[in-house]
């Protein structure tokens, strides 16, 4: 990760979408090295692919995936969690692809639910919080398009809630003295392509970086 985005922050990768032509294409395969159908959550050994009954589904942005897996996939109520590519142009995108900036994808963790132990409310809470909204396409040291703040709803109740706590975050940031406004993208949820293998559940897994691009404010989201 720092490398690569050591290479965007230098302007390799561009700050901003690209016109959808100047994305590179992508393919009708998936990628080779996406979590095969049988997978199941490294800690949560729950399926990667579902289908998964009772349970509800949100897609989050805020920077390194890896980072943001974990805030969720340690959360009581949460049945399982992705990590992928979505908001973008190009089809079944590989991490290469994604992180040159020529794709137009954001990292996004896909958390799967059980809204009778969890509420949407109390998953955006942490999802605040946890990050930085303010910065457009950037987290932390975390520079591109592929790090913008983003909740990406599969439902209407879901874009209200996400709308609602937006306005709810964005006084408590005005009221606590912080001038930046709030960037977050909230839009319907676009097609989601699993990122390589070797990236899910990545902080849990032996011999991994520990590493945390996440740059919260500091600010309580308000009871």
């Amino acid at each position: 990760f720092a490398f690569i985005n050591s290479v965007a922050v230098m302007g390799v990768a561009p700050s901003g979408p690209l016109p959808g032509s100047d994305c590179i294409p992508g393919t009708d395969r998936p990628i080779p090295d996406a979590p095969r159908a049988d997978a199941r959550h490294y800690t949560l050994k729950t399926s990667m692919h579902g289908p998964w009954p009772g349970m509800e589904t949100i897609m989050l942005g805020m920077g390194c995936f890896w980072c943001s897996e974990n805030v969720f996939m340690k959360m009581k109520g949460v049945h399982s969690t992705q990590v992928g590519y979505a908001g973008g142009v190009t089809k079944n995108p590989t991490y290469e692809q994604v992180s040159s900036g020529r794709t137009n994808h954001n990292e996004v963790v896909r958390v799967v639910y059980d809204p009778q132990a969890v509420t949407l409310r109390d998953l955006l809470k942490a999802f605040w919080e946890k990050h930085n909204p303010t910065t457009l396409n950037q987290q932390g040291n975390d520079c591109g398009t592929q790090y913008r703040s983003g909740i990406y709803f599969y439902s209407d109740d879901q874009r209200i809630v996400a709308e609602e706590t937006r306005d709810a975050y964005q006084a408590a940031l005005r009221a606590a003295g912080k001038k930046g406004q709030i960037s977050t993208e909230i839009v319907p949820a676009p097609t989601f392509y699993f990122a390589e293998d070797y990236h899910q559940q990545y902080d849990a897994k032996p011999g991994s970086r520990q590493y945390c691009g996440l740059s919260p404010l500091g600010i309580k989201f308000p009871a």
